[in-house]
């Protein structure tokens, strides 16, 4: 869903009313280290990617370094782009205002980052080293929801949907392996459920130590969003490699609108009913993907394998907005390469993928893939040329 044309609404939340409407999940692209760059993210979105994350961004370097801003946040000005939110990481209130404020022209919500779990960003007190400091989190998010005002945004949650100036400020976390402790955690950012701080939150159900090549923790999955949800929406990250094989099932009968569950026995499921999880009977309202839709962009538009045409996309975009040859090369390695879900199959053999990683420069890319296409698909011509984001 693109939002924020001329005369529409550049909330959010007004993504999310949709979805909730029709009682189906909302899709985002994660957030992740260098990746999710614009000529990415515009070709999620083609594949029914309705919100898009940054990669993650260093509010103080980004408040401080011209070419920081430029490198790492780019937008297009073109209609039907996608709705993004960007991610930084910081531990100043100061420092994430000011860093919110510079984007909030051309975006449509920030993002504070409390899960990254690599050594590097802990040590600096960033990422989910921020799970042991609630009140600094909470502290960065109403000085940034304070700035943002200021500077005449519109941040009061629904109040503001059809704002025009609409923007978001959200948190997206990891768990603790005590689960009290992440509710404190949410409690304190949250506030009062009737007038709440931030507009929704992400789970990432692992803990700062636990590795991705371990499944999520659905049954805290299960015991947060039966508290939080009726609270504010609640968006997964983590396993979401098939939007046919996902990594959790229907636990209850109800819907963001509802109260919070009087009692964790209704987590039980009757095992003879087979129901397809949906907002109603999940009390999640989406669900964001990393490595999944890196290994395949079009994931959510139902296909179980990266397609040639999400390639082709892919580099059209790249030609409209440049990106390294080394990300972009790694873009197609990951497509290249088997996926992340049930289905291995891969557009490009061990040993194509061998030559495909010899490659040294975009043309000899370009010249690549036209062979490759040439190959696959039986097409004349290669790589496609003039596929629209």
């Amino acid at each position: 869903m693109s939002i924020g044309g001329e005369g529409e609404s550049a909330h959010p939340l007004k993504i999310f009313d949709v979805a909730r409407k029709q009682d189906r999940f909302l899709y985002a692209l994660a957030p992740m280290v260098r990746y999710g760059k614009l000529a990415f993210r515009q070709t999620v979105h083609k594949y029914g990617v309705d919100l898009c994350w940054t990669p993650m961004i260093l509010a103080k370097e980004f408040n401080r370094n011209g070419f920081a801003r430029d490198s790492d946040f780019t937008v297009s000005r073109t209609p039907n782009q996608p709705a993004t939110i960007v991610q930084f990481a910081s531990n100043v209130p100061q420092e994430l205002a000011r860093a919110s404020a510079l984007v909030a022209p051309s975006a449509n919500g920030v993002d504070i980052n409390c899960g990254c779990p690599q050594s590097w960003a802990c040590a600096e007190k960033l990422g989910a080293a921020l799970m042991g400091h609630r009140e600094i989190v909470r502290d960065m998010v109403v000085e940034t929801r304070q700035k943002l005002e200021r500077d005449g945004w519109h941040v009061g949650l629904e109040k503001d949907i059809l704002s025009t100036k609409g923007r978001s400020v959200s948190v997206k976390i990891r768990i603790h392996d005590d689960l009290r402790k992440t509710m404190d955690f949410l409690d304190t950012v949250i506030g009062h459920p009737q007038n709440r701080l931030v507009d929704w939150i992400t789970i990432h159900p692992r803990t700062r130590s636990t590795p991705s090549s371990t499944p999520i923790r659905t049954e805290a999955l299960d015991i947060l969003t039966a508290k939080y949800a009726g609270t504010l929406p609640i968006l997964l990250s983590g396993d979401v490699f098939d939007i046919n094989a996902l990594p959790f099932q229907p636990t209850i009968t109800t819907n963001n609108d509802a109260a919070p569950l009087s009692s964790l026995s209704a987590l039980t499921l009757d095992p003879k009913v087979k129901r397809k999880p949906s907002p109603s009977n999940t009390n999640l309202s989406g669900f964001m993907s990393a490595r999944g839709l890196l290994a395949n962009p079009a994931t959510f538009a139902g296909y179980s394998a990266c397609p040639w045409e999400a390639v082709e996309t892919f580099m059209c975009n790249v030609a409209r907005c440049p990106v390294p040859f080394k990300l972009a090369l790694h873009h197609i390695q990951e497509m290249c390469a088997p996926g992340m879900g049930p289905d291995k199959s891969s557009l490009l053999t061990k040993k194509e993928r061998a030559e495909l990683n010899a490659v040294t420069n975009m043309c000899d890319l370009i010249d690549f893939l036209d062979t490759m296409i040439e190959e696959k698909t039986g097409g004349v011509g290669g790589l496609g040329r003039d596929l629209s984001v």
